[in-house]
């Protein structure tokens, strides 16, 4: 069973590197949840990190994420192994925020003067469960969609609710928890008189559903499709999906409400899609290792019709930023400024973004020439040069995409490929529908 979770781990601890003495102000200190009814999978109480900028009124909070248990033996495997994502036992009282969540201006151009909240994700339910049904289950509890919304409770005496914008964000189980609770926290801080705008930030939660066929009835043996494991999952959990979603679908289709593709439309709240066309969880699902054991030409020929698939998926998504790039998780990495589409960052394609918002806000017309709908036009993994570099899992060098595909045994001449491996022969290839 191990595999995928151990894999879909995402540990945000990105590296921010250590910082002045004098400076310790960065670090976002762990508060429990005042409602102690409200806990982690193994009963502890759940809670949030909370960085505050005095006298701001935007909020930026971050769903954590790390997949899902759907089982007993899953949830059992998960306990043991990483215990985190179950209990907050072990939780350190502060934790100092990298990427969108650093409150240095260089790491962060536009949110590092916002209250950054970090929502430790300790429910194992891709934050879906809105009330304490999940309590019938027994062995563990089930509330992530619970802890939402009482730490937005917990949030109003320090003045949430006078917030101009609140931006729910989370990458990889987190960003599908974006698009499930977006709506539930806009009207949560609407009944509670907000004026504020709430938005969503998705980052590297918008899969596919798997294409391979599995045994229909998901052994517990062998690793579940991502769709196998939400099923199942959601009748351990007793996890809700959105009301405008569930109504597309017949009973017992609600799964298909934590695919992006299919819940994006029935959203009201503004939401940024931010997406690896080449997701490594992606292809972790399909068995796929990128630089790990060996790769077989049908492998190498579904990672080039993934990216297609998913710019396809992507194309009628109005904020989005692609990168054509083998990788998992962006929002949190400390040079996530690096990154570009078309000669425009991610900490930009969002300020023109907010600025778009801003201006239909006031019925103004949206500045010319800031882009924020940035899908990568190359067609290949690792094609825009900004991507992250690949790394052999064994010798921990760096290779380039060729390397990796000589090194995981492909025979390149077969594929039409140059083995000296410039960038032109990808591109005839690709042209040539190699």
């Amino acid at each position: 069973t191990g595999t995928l979770l151990s894999h879909l781990v995402t540990a945000q601890e990105g590296g921010a590197g250590t910082r002045g003495a004098g400076q310790q102000t960065d670090d976002m200190r762990l508060h429990y949840l005042t409602n102690t009814q409200v806990t982690c999978n193994d009963g502890t109480a759940a809670g949030f990190y909370l960085k505050e900028f005095r006298g701001s009124r935007r909020w930026l909070l971050f769903l954590e994420g790390g997949w899902c248990c759907y089982s007993r033996e899953t949830c059992d495997y998960r306990y043991q192994n990483i215990p985190r994502l179950m209990s907050s036992s072990g939780w350190p009282e502060t934790k100092r925020g990298s990427g969108i969540l650093s409150s240095q201006a260089e790491e962060n151009p536009h949110w590092h003067n916002a209250n950054i909240v970090f929502i430790p994700y300790c429910s194992s339910d891709v934050w879906s469960v809105t009330s304490y049904l999940s309590l019938l289950s027994a062995e563990y509890n089930f509330m992530g969609s619970l802890i939402i919304r009482e730490v937005i409770k917990d949030l109003i005496p320090k003045g949430i609710k006078q917030a101009k914008v609140v931006m729910l964000s989370g990458s990889s189980a987190g960003g599908t928890g974006v698009l499930l609770n977006i709506e539930r926290v806009a009207s949560q801080l609407q009944q509670l008189g907000a004026e504020a705008q709430v938005r969503g930030l998705v980052d590297s939660g918008w899969f596919l559903e798997s294409k391979q066929q599995r045994s229909p009835n998901c052994p517990e043996t062998v690793s579940c499709s991502p769709e196998d494991a939400i099923k199942i999952g959601l009748r351990l959990w007793n996890g809700v999906v959105p009301d405008r979603c569930r109504q597309l679908f017949k009973r017992g289709e609600e799964w298909k409400c934590f695919f992006g593709h299919r819940l994006y439309s029935t959203l009201t709240s503004p939401v940024f899609i931010v997406q690896w066309l080449f997701d490594e969880e992606q292809l972790r699902v399909e068995n796929i290792y990128i630089g790990g054991q060996s790769m077989s030409e049908e492998q190498w020929q579904y990672i080039q019709n993934l990216g297609l698939e998913l710019k396809n998926s992507l194309r009628d998504v109005t904020a989005v930023f692609a990168p054509s790039c083998l990788s998992h998780t962006l929002i949190t990495k400390s040079n996530w400024t690096n990154f570009q589409v078309r000669g425009t960052s991610l900490p930009r394609a969002l300020q023109c973004w907010d600025r778009s918002l801003e201006a239909i806000r006031n019925n103004r017309t949206p500045a010319k020439g800031c882009p924020f709908h940035l899908l990568d036009t190359c067609q290949w993994p690792q094609c825009n040069p900004t991507c992250p570099a690949l790394v052999d899992k064994t010798t921990q060098q760096e290779l380039t995409l060729l390397q990796m595909l000589v090194a995981m045994g492909l025979d390149l001449q077969r594929l039409g490929l140059d083995p000296q491996g410039d960038a032109d022969s990808l591109v005839s290839m690709v042209r040539n529908g190699g």
